[in-house]
C-alpha cells in the first residue's frame, strides 16, 4: 500500500486536469472498458454505490500527475456527485482506491506487464486486468489479485471476482456492429450477462412469441366457437 505524506490543502477535483491529453492508441480502448461498463448499468441499475470511470486520471498525490488506466470500478462510492459529475478521481476526496484496473494493450506497447503493473500493485489496486488480443502463446487475458503486497496471477477464463461478485473473461461477439473478441461480465456459474443490445433482441423475441401464442389461443377459442374478446 502506498503510504501518503500529504500536504495540508488539498486540490480538489474541480482544480486538477481531468485529462493526461494523451489520445487513445486504438479504438478498442473506448470500446472494451464501453462494453463493460454498458452491461454494469444494467446490472447495477438499482445501485448508486459504484463508479466505473474510463479514460479517466487517478490522483494520488497533488504533486504527481495522475495516473490514468483504461478503465477502473470503485465500490462504496458515491455514483454520482452532481449533475456535472466528476471530472476526475481524487484519491484524498474519495478515500476509496479502485478495486478493479483494466489496460487494453494497443500496438503502441505502454508498460501494461512491467511499469504499470507494478504502479497499481504499490498503490494497492485488488485487481489489475490486462488484455491483449495479440498475444498468440499467453492468455489474451491477464487477471492479477494483490496477495500480500504482490500480484498474483489467476488462472483461468472467466476469473471470478468474489469482491465485486461478478467474473471477467474474453469471448467472441458483437458489439457495435463488430464481431471478434470482447471482454464480458459472468456471474458465479461462468454464465455470461448480455449485452444491452442482446438484451433488447431477447425481449424482443419474447414479445413475439407471447404474441405468437396469444394469436395461436384466439384461433382455437374461434374454432371452438368462442369469442376470444369474451375472454378475460
Amino acid at each position: 500500500m502506498l503510504q501518503y505524506n500529504l500536504p495540508r490543502n488539498l486540490p480538489s477535483a474541480d482544480e486538477l486536469p481531468d485529462s493526461d491529453e494523451t489520445p487513445v492508441d486504438n479504438e478498442l480502448q473506448e470500446l472494451i472498458p464501453g462494453l463493460l461498463k454498458a452491461i454494469l448499468l444494467i446490472l447495477w441499475s438499482e445501485r448508486m454505490d459504484w463508479f466505473f470511470g474510463i479514460d479517466m486520471g487517478i490522483y494520488y498525490h497533488p504533486d504527481e500527475p495522475p495516473i490514468v488506466p483504461d478503465a477502473f470500478l470503485s465500490l462504496g462510492v458515491e455514483r454520482f456527485y452532481d449533475e456535472e459529475l466528476r471530472p476526475s478521481y481524487v484519491l484524498w476526496d474519495e478515500n476509496v482506491l479502485p478495486t478493479f484496473v483494466l489496460e487494453v494493450v494497443s500496438p503502441t506497447y505502454r508498460k501494461e506487464y512491467s511499469t504499470k503493473l507494478e504502479t497499481y500493485q504499490d498503490l494497492g489496486v485488488l485487481y489489475y486486468v490486462i488484455y491483449s488480443s495479440r498475444r498468440r502463446r499467453k492468455p489474451h487475458l491477464e487477471v492479477h489479485k494483490l496477495v500480500n503486497g504482490k500480484y498474483e496471477l489467476q488462472s483461468g477464463n472467466p476469473v471470478w471476482i468474489p469482491e465485486i461478485g461478478l467474473g471477467i473473461g474474453c469471448e467472441r461477439g458483437n458489439y457495435s456492429g463488430v464481431t471478434r473478441e470482447w471482454l464480458y461480465w459472468y456471474d458465479a456459474d461462468g454464465k455470461r450477462y448480455l449485452t444491452p443490445e442482446e438484451q433488447v433482441k431477447e425481449s424482443a423475441q419474447r414479445a413475439q412469441q407471447l404474441d405468437r401464442r396469444a394469436q395461436q389461443l384466439a384461433q382455437r377459442l374461434r374454432e371452438l366457437g368462442v369469442d376470444p374478446d369474451s375472454v378475460n
